[in-house]
């Protein structure tokens, strides 16, 4: 824990890996099944991909983990198999950062719950909150390093999300990204300066945004963040764009070598310190961000 912070003070920057989805997806994961059933079924999948973005230069990478919460695994069935599928992906990403022959760290992933919280949806507060110190505490005993509450567009999940990891660890670094995706705003209809305001009040180790519309439009949130929080310790992990259909297949225009001029951006212009991929970018596009990031900062 003291080595990710220690990383946060004295490197200029970090690389986080790509998408986890879409990679699987094109390593033969049926549309709309859910990724972490293969941390138990297909291990030797999710090593090959953990693997692929530490060869890459990832710095970070993630836990195949984002709906592993016990909401998003009911509908799958697996709701009983919750801790085994979080700890197996948490040992998976491990093996593979242990390998690496330099200093890798592993992000637990936490992703919303996929429901609406009272009084909106029918949702508790402390139920949430429950699911997610679950789910961080099969995470931390897999061995990941950081806790990454991600893709959130409520701020009053991300509060229960935060709540549920200090309930299991009062040390973990975390961090919380949310999607600004809606006109500037997330679903929920946050703004980036009330998101960065409020997260700051909640002590988080980082705080930013993630996944998103467009690279310009995450980079405008996270502009605005740091106009807000001028001292804030910003991660930015965007889409490689929108994707379009092409003969069935969905294509994200973005190439590596567009991901990284953003990235140089992301970094010179925003100050942000972990710069990675969300859907559509692959280890190509990691390994385009990492050469120019570890080349001019």
């Amino acid at each position: 824990m003291a080595d990710f912070r220690q990383a946060l003070r004295e490197r200029a920057v970090l690389v986080a890996d790509g998408a986890t989805g879409t990679t699987l997806q094109r390593a033969g994961l049926p549309a709309g099944a859910a990724p972490e059933r293969w941390n138990l079924k297909r291990p030797d999948a999710i090593r090959d991909l953990h693997r692929g973005y530490v060869a890459a230069g990832a710095d970070l990478i993630l836990t195949n983990t984002f709906g592993g919460n016990r909401y998003r695994l009911e509908r799958d069935g697996l709701v009983d198999r919750a801790h085994e599928i979080n700890v197996a992906a948490a040992t998976l990403a491990r093996e593979a950062a242990d390998g690496a022959g330099r200093v890798v760290f592993v992000a637990g992933d936490i992703g919303p719950t996929g429901q609406m919280l009272a009084p909106l949806g029918t949702l508790s507060y402390d139920d949430a909150a429950a699911a997610f110190a679950a789910q961080a505490e099969a995470l931390v005993a897999g061995g990941v390093d950081v806790l990454l509450v991600e893709t959130m567009s409520d701020l009053n999940e991300v509060k229960a999300a935060i709540e549920g990891v200090r309930q299991v660890s009062a040390d973990v670094p975390l961090l919380v990204t949310m999607s600004f995706d809606t006109k500037g705003r997330t679903m929920m209809g946050v703004k980036p300066e009330q998101a960065a305001t409020t997260l700051a009040s909640l002590s988080v180790d980082v705080i930013g945004a993630n996944c998103g519309r467009t690279l310009d439009e995450t980079l405008t949130a996270i502009r605005k963040m740091r106009t807000t929080l001028p001292n804030a310790i910003l991660m930015a992990k965007p889409n490689a764009g929108l994707p379009h259909n092409e003969g069935g297949d969905l294509v994200y225009d973005v190439t590596p070598a567009v991901m990284a001029e953003y990235a140089q951006r992301f970094v010179a212009e925003a100050g942000v310190k972990i710069f990675g991929g969300c859907c559509g970018s692959t280890a190509e596009h990691i390994q385009a961000v990492a050469a120019a990031l570890k080349r001019d900062f």
